[in-house]
């Protein structure tokens, strides 16, 4: 039973007379007292997923698993049904594949899951996991399966031909239709009208090509003929799912058909000088029908001072930032595309640094007179290689010799690097020396970097300052952690993280510093630990790096558990509250103050090393109330809070009671009878009573009663009637549990009444199972197997032979009818049966008419029943058929006149053998006689086309509800 959904069956009888009503009830409770002894009913959760939305077809597949089709775009909603008691909570997960079940992260914490426009990677396992702390958790999966149909994309590609002499070498055609969908589409092709395939034209073949991305199918064009130059269409289909259409595209192919051929106006790699305007221009040389062009940059987007026209691109005072590749494409989507692609680099230099290496053979990091001495400049330039040098000694241009030279690309150092080496160092070599970087010819300002040797040229070394090896720092506050470097030149310093492989706080791996000073704002607990500073290679030395450690230890206030924690205890007991320390720098336990209802407790307990303790010796009126530990370890403070009370828990409403609700008709009154448990009752005291208030919702006034209990215990059904509930109101109920110590915590919940929904009225209409609800009709679940819909289209290609319809009753192959198969796993005497929807009478009698197909060999019996609705549902046999009746379809007219609510039922029942395939057909349903002349079972009836007229009336569609019922919220 859905939980909080209690039904009262009714049922109608003639038009005019008054309607009778059958009460059903478990108990007899107006002889009993308010309140009576159950049995524990705490349950583990149970679940169950409804769909709603605008799901195509719910069904199930051959593994039995549930299947959610939904199209692309549409609305999905999915709902948990839940029982259990205490009531369980519902939370909703999502994995992508079909054989995972773990959950995600993320997760919707709600009984109803709805998802607005639906996307194609949304698809996937949906999981509904209930869980109420009894027994395990209950957890149900439905598999939702997005349905979509992208536009298909059309590409011709073709051979070169060639004549060799006298001979003509075959020109071959490929057109190739590509799509993205699902489920998996049809592909169609046409020439002009006229739709292709293998048998029909032995220069044309059709095919699925291997290691294709998406869905494929390729037409091929062999030895290319006259006749052959027309409009090709591909039309795709995923024949109809979820409402999806056909979609296709169209390609002219002439004798001039071509790929797309390009040529540009500049270089493929161009060097133009920042501000300049530039115009780059792309011309098509050849392609059929008219290619499109398009520019595109990377990395990034098209630079926002550029302008596209036709094939050219024109740049408005470029940037150092507009460099990168620029593509210019033309599609036509014959062939590949066409490409040309141009390196646009715009002039610039930035960063000029310098090296000092002493004598490497030796092996020296100081400078001495007699070794060699190599001092290396460098740019970071574009173009790089563009870039010219010049060395100066004291303001002058070096004098270069045996013992002063001049290297590039020296394979240790960056590319395009230029080194002065000295060789055999003196006295006279001491000096200053100044690398200029420039760009010859162009508008760009050099740059350059002065060195300067002498006998104070000394490599760095690097220190902490003392007392600054550790630095504390409180959560929130500025922190400087400080290296020292002596030396000349002084190099930058270079800050990064030694314990943790965590980037530094600006988010890179590495933080540069001049003057050796790493500061941070704002530091927080996560920034603790060892910090690295060491000496950079450029601008300085060009020898192993000096290092040195600082260690930031960064306090913060203490973290205590429990930050709330509701203690219950019976009156005169005692209790022990513990505020703890998980986490704290320092993590030590300075002071702890004890607050009742906010007012300083007079004598605080002893403190310990990482908690605190305070009891309460005697739980009263008086000592219940809110408990606050504030704990402090000189940084910070933070706080427990206890509430302490003898107060009884709420009550748990019971949603999954059976009993129905009380009703008297003539009265316009209605009864409920509400069901609870006492969640944990041996916490506190003995429960004496429960106050119970009933307020109508829409008034303010509130009828207050009590229920009196005699003992209670843990899981032990309480009842009691709720009388004289007005039709159609709803109430809020409340209840309270009491003890000695007073009122417990409240519990309410809601009562809503719904008027009855009304029959479907049966009028005269057609269903032909065209639609995929078909009619309302539904599987009887309790039979062998079931009724399969289908036409011609979707029949299987391996059908038995001589058994079963070829077509519905239009003849037409896209009309569907209802259908058993005979053959295995079905066996003998195994029945399929359909139920239709629950009609009300409007009328005495009565006529069912159908069309039946009952050809083959083995044919079994076609039976129709009818249910009629009572105090219980009677089934009565009022038509049957059996044997072969030939390869037609025929029509039979049954009357019936059912005293009540009535359903009509197809039974099919397999024959003795395989070839028993039965189908039926256009199902009518008539108020009054049938045909006075009635068409005999074994009669044939000419199909329509023949003399007789087609059927236009509707389904019979209609909802199955016919309950009077109480939903619970």
């Amino acid at each position: 039973m859905l939980p909080g959904l209690f039904w009262l069956f009714f049922f109608a009888g003639d038009e005019g007379a008054a309607l009778k009503m059958e009460m059903i009830c478990f108990l007899f409770l107006s002889l009993v007292p308010a309140y009576s002894r159950g049995q524990g009913v705490y349950a583990p959760a149970q679940a169950q997923i409804i769909h709603a939305g605008q799901a195509c077809v719910v069904k199930e597949d051959n593994i039995s698993e549930r299947v959610y089709t939904i199209r692309e775009g549409d609305t999905l909603v999915l709902q948990c049904l839940v029982t259990g008691h205490p009531r369980p909570q519902v939370r909703w997960t999502k994995t992508a594949g079909s054989a995972s079940d773990k959950f995600q992260e993320t997760s919707v914490l709600n009984e109803t899951l709805r998802i607005e426009k639906i996307q194609r990677l949304q698809g996937g396992r949906y999981y509904c996991k209930a869980e109420n702390g009894v027994g395990v958790p209950a957890i149900k999966s439905i598999r939702v399966d997005v349905q979509y149909l992208d536009e298909p994309v059309l590409t011709v590609h073709q051979t070169i031909s060639d004549v060799r002499g006298s001979f003509y070498q075959e020109k071959t055609v490929f057109l190739r239709c590509t799509v993205n969908s699902n489920p998996p589409a049809r592909f169609i092709w046409k020439r002009g009208a006229e739709t292709l395939s293998h048998s029909q034209d032995n220069g044309v073949d059709i095919y699925e090509p291997l290691y294709t991305q998406g869905e494929t199918k390729v037409l091929k064009l062999k030895n290319l003929r006259p006749q052959d130059y027309a409009s090709y269409t591909c039309q795709v289909s995923v024949r109809n799912v979820c409402s999806i259409p056909d979609k296709s595209i169209t390609f002219q192919l002439t004798n001039t058909t071509a790929p797309p051929a390009l040529k540009l106006s500049v270089n493929e790699t161009l060097v133009v000088n920042p501000g300049d305007n530039i115009t780059m221009q792309c011309s098509l040389t050849g392609g059929d029908p008219q290619p499109e062009v398009v520019w595109s940059h990377s990395p990034g987007p098209m630079p926002p001072n550029s302008l596209v026209q036709g094939g050219n691109l024109t740049i408005w005072r470029i940037r150092v930032e507009d460099s990168g590749y620029y593509n210019c494409t033309a599609i036509n989507n014959v062939g590949n595309p066409a490409k040309k692609t141009v390196n646009l680099l715009v002039r610039s230099m930035k960063n000029a640094t310098f090296q000092i290496t002493p004598d490497v053979i030796k092996e020296s990091e100081t400078i001495q007179l007699g070794q060699d001495l190599k001092l290396s400049c460098h740019v970071d330039a574009v173009p790089q290689e563009k870039v010219v040098y010049s060395w100066y000694k004291n303001g002058k241009p070096a004098r270069f010799s045996d013992r002063l030279l001049i290297t590039r690309n020296d394979p240790e150092l960056p590319p395009v690097t230029c080194s002065l080496e000295i060789i055999d160092l003196r006295f006279s070599d001491y000096g200053t020396y100044l690398c200029v970087a420039t760009f010859q010819g162009a508008p760009i300002p050099d740059l350059s970097v002065e060195v300067n040797i002498s006998s104070e040229t000394v490599p760095p070394t690097i220190s902490v300052p003392k007392g600054q090896s550790t630095i504390t720092v409180r959560e929130g506050s500025r922190a400087e952690l400080q290296c020292e470097v002596r030396g000349k030149p002084k190099p930058p310093i270079i800050w990064s993280r030694v314990d943790k492989e965590t980037p530094m706080p600006s988010g890179t791996m590495t933080t540069e510093t001049y003057d050796g000073k790493l500061r941070l704002e704002s530091v927080s607990r996560e920034m603790s630990g060892t910090y690295k500073c060491q000496t950079a290679r450029y601008n300085g030395f060009n020898i192993r790096p000096r290092e040195a450690l600082v260690q930031l230890n960064v306090q913060f206030p203490p973290v205590v558990e429990p930050a709330f924690q509701d203690v219950r205890q019976g009156v005169g007991r005692s209790v022990t509250l513990r505020c703890t320390m998980l986490k704290g720098s320092p993590m030590k336990v300075a002071t702890s103050v004890w607050r009742f209802n906010g007012t300083l407790l007079a004598q605080p307990p002893a403190e310990q090393q990482d908690y605190s303790e305070l009891k309460v010796d005697s739980v009263s009126r008086e000592t219940s109330g809110n408990y606050e530990c504030s704990i402090s370890n000189d940084v910070g403070v933070s706080a427990c809070l206890f509430q302490v009370s003898a107060k009884a828990y709420s009550p748990e409403f019971y949603y999954d009671t059976p009993n129905p609700t009380l009703s008297q008709k003539q009265s316009k009154n209605y009864s409920y009878i509400l069901q609870w448990t006492q969640k944990e009752p041996d916490a506190v005291d003995p429960i004496l009573k429960y106050r119970l208030e009933v307020r109508q919702l829409a008034q303010r006034s509130t009828i207050q009663t009590f229920i009196p209990v005699q003992k209670m215990e843990k899981g032990l059904l309480l009842e009691h009637i709720l009388p004289n509930l007005k039709v159609p109101q709803s109430y809020e109920v409340r209840l309270t549990p009491i003890t000695s110590f007073g009122a417990g915590d409240m519990a309410a919940r809601i009562i809503r009444y719904m008027e009855p929904i009304s029959y479907p009225n049966p009028t005269d209409n057609t269903c032909r199972f065209e639609d995929e609800k078909i009619c309302g009709f539904v599987q009887d679940k309790m039979d062998n197997f079931d009724w399969t819909r289908q036409n011609a289209l979707t029949q299987n290609p391996k059908r038995t032979v001589n058994t079963g319809p070829p077509t519905d009753i239009s003849g037409t192959p896209e009309g569907y009818y209802m259908f058993i198969e005979a053959s295995r796993p079905r066996v003998t005497g195994d029945k399929a049966r359909l139920i239709s929807p629950l009609y009300n009478i409007t009328a005495k009698y009565y006529c069912v008419s159908f069309y039946y197909h009952m050809y083959g060999k083995h044919i079994g019996s076609l039976n129709l029943l009818v249910r009629v609705r009572n105090k219980r549902a009677i089934d009565t046999q009022v038509w049957s058929l059996s044997g072969n009746r030939g390869n037609m379809w025929q029509q039979a007219h049954v009357p019936i006149n059912p005293p009540g609510p009535f359903q009509i039922i197809f039974e099919g029942v397999r024959g003795t053998s395989y070839e028993g395939d039965i189908a039926i057909d256009d199902v009518t349903l008539k108020k009054g006689d049938c045909p006075r002349k009635p068409i005999g079972p074994n009669k044939a009836v000419a199909l329509p086309g023949n003399g007789v007229p087609a059927l236009h009336s509707p389904c019979l569609c209609g909802p199955l509800t016919f309950f009077l019922y109480v939903l619970l919220r």
